[in-house]
């Protein structure tokens, strides 16, 4: 039954196309607030590569730094590309291929060229002068300085311009063949798509392990699988309409699901582990039989995380405050200039006599806190709000 045209049937829709955009901007937010935190956790003791790290050496604070990036590293970016590719369907329908791609190479190709030419030679030597302790200037460091091409955090922003311009391809030429939008997805057929998803990891990994990174771009190849799969599933899942037919119930199931990954088999994963003696690098790939195990842990961990989240949200979290607004709308900023704030915390935090674990405590929240006031800020400048 069609809605009549009405003032009570006008508001239900602007209320629900209101609520979508709610929901999915305070997941923004938190996904967000997560990148900066992941980082933190990096620099204090979890594995991973960053610009600067002061790592602590307790087991009791490795253990749980280790599980919190390697739970997020199983949906964090995924959902980014997700939420991305959520809007981009609708957006290239709006403004055309020409006005889209162009649009496209203003919001992401202008941060590209600004962290790879100007803010990542500051971390760089930030990290040299007052954590390595070279006394020279900046001026000086430039001058031996070869790292241009580095996009950084940004890697995501060069996959996601990489991503939207083949989209923009590939829209041009089945716009007139494309099939009528299909019904979302069961549990069944999520999970099932979790485990394939594991599998191809594994695939891929055989040739390009965790870790190993396409320069001068960034890219980790074998978080790839993911990163394009969600992809193309937020395109489907904007043009059929999906997430409106998910039930709170649904979203209860896969949280749990989530959480028995997350409690029950991690620690079964790193037992394993243990027993057979293996190291980081064999759970990365090459082929080992550990590392089948670890990705589909990864990728059924991470699509139950997305499927969680995104449903509860979708019924628990369409509210939003004027901070909430505020950070959502500071969100891009934080992703791009955190690292300058993070890194700056941290080589402040080098003389602290506690432990790097107390340290993470602190400059954390910190962080997260001094990088979306910041963001408040540049966006306010006008020029610099066109952009972020």
């Amino acid at each position: 039954m069609q809605l009549s045209n009405t003032p009570s049937a006008k508001n239900t829709v602007k209320y629900e196309a209101t609520s979508k955009l709610l929901y999915i901007d305070n997941l923004k937010i938190a996904l967000t607030i997560l990148v900066v935190l992941h980082h933190a956790f990096i620099t204090y003791g979890a594995p991973g590569g960053w610009y600067f790290a002061d790592k602590t050496t307790h087991t009791a604070a490795l253990i749980p730094m280790t599980l919190f990036v390697a739970v997020n590293q199983s949906f964090f970016m995924g959902f980014f590309f997700f939420i991305s590719a959520y809007f981009t369907a609708s957006s290239l329908e709006k403004k055309g291929a020409a006005r889209f791609t162009a649009d496209r190479l203003k919001r992401l190709g202008i941060p590209l060229l600004f962290y790879s030419f100007i803010l990542s030679p500051v971390l760089s030597y930030i990290v040299y002068r007052f954590a390595d302790g070279h006394h020279i200037t900046y001026f000086q460091y430039l001058s031996g300085f070869d790292g241009w091409i580095d996009f950084g955090v940004l890697w995501f922003v060069a996959a996601l311009l990489l991503f939207s311009l083949i989209f923009v391809f590939i829209n041009a030429i089945t716009k007139h063949q494309r099939h009528q939008s299909k019904k979302a997805p069961s549990a069944f057929t999520i999970i099932l798509f979790a485990g394939g998803l594991g599998i191809v990891s594994y695939i891929v990994r055989m040739v390009f392990p965790i870790g190993w990174v396409l320069k001068p771009v960034g890219f980790q190849l074998g978080h790839f699988p993911q990163y394009m799969a969600m992809f193309c599933m937020g395109i489907m899942a904007s043009r059929s309409n999906w997430l409106s037919s998910f039930n709170l119930k649904t979203g209860w199931v896969f949280a749990w699901l989530a959480a028995f990954m997350i409690l029950i088999m991690f620690p079964a994963l790193y037992f394993v582990k243990e027993i057979t003696h293996s190291s980081i690098a064999t759970l990365s790939g090459e082929g080992h039989w550990q590392s089948l195990m670890y990705a589909c842990w990864e990728q059924f961990t991470g699509v139950f995380i997305m499927a969680g989240l995104l449903i509860i949200a979708k019924h628990r979290w369409a509210r939003q405050s004027a901070t909430g607004k505020s950070m959502s709308r500071a969100a891009f900023g934080v992703y791009i200039f955190h690292p300058l704030v993070l890194i700056s915390l941290s080589v402040i935090a080098i003389g602290w006599p506690i432990d790097p674990g107390y340290k993470l405590l602190i400059v954390g929240p910190l962080a997260v806190a001094g990088s979306f006031l910041l963001s408040a800020v540049l966006v306010k400048i006008p020029g610099v709000n066109k952009v972020i």
